[in-house]
């Protein structure tokens, strides 16, 4: 991260388009036999759009890419949280986006909090909620024995 954070800083987004065959194989590895994920004339049946529903682990890996692209690592996501507001379908363009809305130092360096959001494109928000990123370790300190 080249600029320092403050509030209102906003994370760079995470913008594609969501795709059929990968939620196919999240659905596998997942165990997840519901077929609102794989099965379109179900959907048709039930009355819906016909294209797939993707998985919610899958809508939450977007904006956790974001936010890891953004801090350095996926592991400097301390705390994630989000409600689901809606679906995301199959074929649909999502970006997932967030800003600072605080900013503190603890012993492990700066940490933000965002919010953050994932919305279909031309459509609504399918996500929203906050996470805490650490932006700025502190230099761990080596012990001179």
């Amino acid at each position: 991260m080249s600029a320092p954070v403050a509030v209102g800083t906003v994370v760079p987004p995470h913008e594609l388009d969501v795709d059929p065959e990968k939620m196919k194989v999240m659905a596998a590895l997942l165990g997840d036999p519901n077929r609102i994920h794989f099965d379109s004339r179900l959907l048709e049946e039930l009355g819906l759009d016909p294209r797939p529903v993707n998985q919610g682990p899958l809508n939450m890996g977007y904006l956790q890419t974001m936010l890891a692209r953004w801090a350095g690592g996926r592991d400097r996501i301390l705390s994630f949280q989000v409600r689901f507001l809606g679906n995301v379908l199959a074929g649909d363009r999502v970006r997932a986006e967030g800003t600072v809305t605080e900013v503190r130092a603890d012993e492990r360096g700066t940490i933000a909090t965002c919010d953050v959001s994932l919305t279909v494109l031309g459509g609504a928000v399918a996500l929203a909620g906050t996470a805490e990123v650490l932006v700025d370790p502190e230099p761990t300190q080596e012990n001179d024995a």
